[in-house]
C-alpha cells in the first residue's frame, strides 16, 4: 500500500460518528474534470462510505458563486488564479491549497469532418469551417488558452467571427458532436473521455502556445463538512488519482 494510501485509512479510520460516515459533501468541479472526477468520485464514496455530489460548471461562475456564498466544500479550479484569490480573502480553509494538475487543449472534429488537422490551429481556417466552438474566454481558463493560442499562431483575427461561446469548456465541446460547430478548441481531458474519443478526432495544441493551465482545488472555510472534504483532500494527493488524472491527459505535479 503506498503511503498517501495508508494516510488516507488512517484517516478514514478516525472518522468514528456515524454521522461523519454518512455525510455527502458538494465538490464544485471544473467542466474538464467531467469524467475523471465521476471515476474519482465513486471511488472515494467506496472507500469512505461518504456520498459525493459533484457540480461541473466554468471556474470563474463558481468563483463568483463561492464569493456570493454558495453552499460548496470543496472547489476544483481550472485556473490556479481562482483558487489564490479565494485564499486571499480569507475564504478557504487554512493550508488546503493544493495543485493537482494542468490541462492540455486540442483542436477536436468529428468523425465525419473532412478537415485536416494536421496543420493544427491553422484548420480553423478552413473554407468548410462555418462556426468554432470554444469556452468562454470571459470566465473559462479553457476559453482563455485557446484565444491565447489562436492569437499566437495568428489565426484568432481570421476566425473570430465564426467563434461560438460554450458557458464552459463541456457545452463548448458538446457543440461540436451535435453538429452546431463544425471544429473546436476543447480540453484533451475530454477529447479522450469516453463520451467523445471514438465520436472524433484532435490534434494537440502545443503547450507553449498558451499560458499553463495550472489548476488548484481549495476546501472552503464554509463548508459544513470539514473532515469529509479533508479525508478527500487526502485521496486527491494519492497515487490512484494521480494514474487517473493522467489517463485522462492531464499532467500531474511531481509525477
Amino acid at each position: 500500500m503506498s503511503i498517501q494510501r495508508l494516510a488516507f485509512a488512517v484517516v478514514l479510520a478516525l472518522c468514528l460518528s456515524p454521522l461523519c460516515l454518512a455525510q455527502e459533501f458538494t465538490v464544485a468541479a471544473a467542466a474538464d474534470l467531467q469524467s475523471a472526477m465521476q471515476e474519482v468520485a465513486a471511488q472515494f464514496q467506496k472507500d469512505s462510505g461518504n456520498p459525493v455530489k459533484v457540480i461541473y460548471g466554468s471556474s470563474g461562475n463558481f468563483f463568483q458563486q463561492i464569493q456570493n456564498g454558495a453552499p460548496f466544500d470543496i472547489f476544483f479550479s481550472a485556473n490556479l488564479d481562482y483558487a489564490k484569490k479565494l485564499e486571499a480573502a480569507g475564504l478557504t480553509d487554512s493550508d488546503s491549497y493544493y495543485q493537482y494538475a494542468r490541462g492540455k487543449i486540442v483542436v477536436w472534429v468529428r468523425n465525419d469532418s473532412k478537415i485536416n488537422l494536421d496543420t493544427g490551429l491553422r484548420a480553423l481556417l478552413d473554407p468548410n469551417v462555418k462556426k468554432v466552438a470554444i469556452a468562454n474566454p470571459l470566465h473559462a481558463p479553457y476559453g482563455q488558452a485557446a484565444v491565447a493560442a489562436m492569437e499566437k499562431e495568428g489565426v484568432y483575427k481570421k476566425a473570430k467571427d465564426k467563434i461560438v461561446l460554450g458557458e464552459n469548456i463541456s457545452q463548448a465541446a458538446s457543440f461540436i458532436i451535435s453538429g452546431a460547430a463544425d471544429i473546436g478548441v476543447v480540453a484533451l481531458s475530454l477529447a479522450v473521455s469516453p463520451n467523445m474519443k471514438d465520436k472524433g478526432r484532435y490534434a494537440e495544441v502545443p503547450a507553449s502556445e498558451y499560458p499553463p493551465i495550472d489548476q488548484a482545488c481549495v476546501i472552503l472555510k464554509s463548508s459544513k463538512n470539514k473532515e469529509t472534504a479533508k479525508q478527500f483532500l487526502l485521496f486527491m494527493k494519492s497515487v490512484h488519482v494521480a494514474e487517473t488524472l493522467k489517463r485522462y491527459g492531464f499532467e500531474v505535479p511531481n509525477m
